[in-house]
């Protein structure tokens, strides 16, 4: 088995947890911290990418440029790694003054089904001799013979691996098992693995993503991110090293950085709650629940009837707007019922 490669995302998914509000002193006591603990890239920036702080989706306290900037001055033995949707983010604006501050390594993201939207930003930055992968978001709504075309096309682009995303945390070991298997037995490129934790799956999901032939762990410190976070980093390098698949990560150097700092950042913290099992459950964004809950709280209905109804018209990151529409229309539902009683 090849040595697993480890994207730590815990600076780009767990801005989704603190509403994108990373401090520059965040950015460099962390990088500080994780610099040579076996990391193959630290993923940094807005939670949905560059070009996306906005007041739909969430406002950064800094600017891409400052974040990436602070990044690379303190990573010294570790690759700076940035991810990017095309929508949000664009050549001209985002990665070209990316690649100028020496960002080593590209995430370009696109929902499962809409690999093409990424060509020009993929054949860009394999030409300027970046490292660049192909995630695939949302994976869970496509059949795997859709996926598999999906990420031949990634592959023909110039991605260097394919990421499957499990954006809404809605995995089941056998979906990671089958559908892991299959792109890893016909593309030639790196296979790696986004798990979230909606269904207390995210570990699981992650070694057996790795048991079916990925590569690549994109997770974060302590879980950190969006809705019910994310494969706890240190968790699943333990089990690797339990079990003798070869990593190179330092996990006590994790384990420090996860006391120090992550522990301090997130706050509320709750595991497994009722809203993050639901979204697991409608196969929805996790960067969404935020938003449900504010419309929930402003329309005066239940955040879960939002998450099921979102679920219901597969709604995908992009699409904060729907949120507002739905919880407008369950409270007309709710009056229309109190009115003929």
């Amino acid at each position: 088995m090849q040595e697993i490669k480890i994207f730590d995302a815990t600076l780009r998914d767990g801005s989704h947890a603190i509403a994108h509000q990373y401090t520059e002193g965040n950015i460099r006591d962390y990088c500080l911290a994780m610099d040579g603990a076996g990391m193959d890239a630290i993923v940094v920036g807005h939670g949905n990418g560059l070009g996306a702080s906005s007041l739909q989706v969430g406002l950064s306290l800094l600017p891409d440029s400052k974040m990436l900037q602070v990044a690379r001055e303190n990573l010294k033995q570790t690759k700076l790694a940035a991810f990017m949707m095309p929508g949000y983010g664009t050549i001209r604006d985002d990665l070209i003054p990316a690649v100028e501050l020496g960002v080593d390594v590209f995430k370009v993201g696109c929902h499962c089904t809409e690999t093409n939207i990424t060509r020009q930003h993929i054949e860009f930055l394999a030409g300027k001799g970046k490292e660049v992968y192909g995630v695939m978001m949302m994976y869970h709504l496509a059949d795997r013979n859709t996926l598999l075309e999906q990420a031949l096309q990634l592959e023909s682009y110039g991605a260097q691996g394919v990421i499957l995303m499990d954006s809404a945390g809605a995995s089941t070991p056998e979906m990671v098992s089958d559908t892991v298997a299959l792109l890893a037995g016909k593309l030639k490129c790196r296979i790696g693995f986004h798990a979230h934790n909606n269904l207390g799956l995210a570990v699981a999901n992650t070694y057996t993503a790795i048991r079916s032939g990925a590569s690549i762990i994109d997770g974060t410190i302590r879980g950190f991110g969006a809705g019910a976070g994310n494969c706890q980093l240190e968790a699943i390098v333990a089990l690797l090293k339990k079990e003798g698949i070869p990593c190179k990560a330092d996990l006590y150097t994790m384990m420090d950085a996860s006391e120090e700092y992550v522990s301090k950042w997130w706050k509320d913290d709750r595991g497994l709650d009722d809203i993050n099992i639901v979204n697991g459950m409608a196969g929805v964004f996790s960067g969404f629940r935020r938003h449900v809950e504010n419309a929930a709280s402003c329309f005066g209905v239940d955040a879960r009837d939002i998450l099921m109804e979102l679920g219901r018209r597969k709604a995908v990151a992009g699409q904060e707007d729907m949120i507002v529409g739905i919880a407008k229309e369950l409270q007309d539902a709710k009056k229309s019922v109190r009115n003929k009683q």
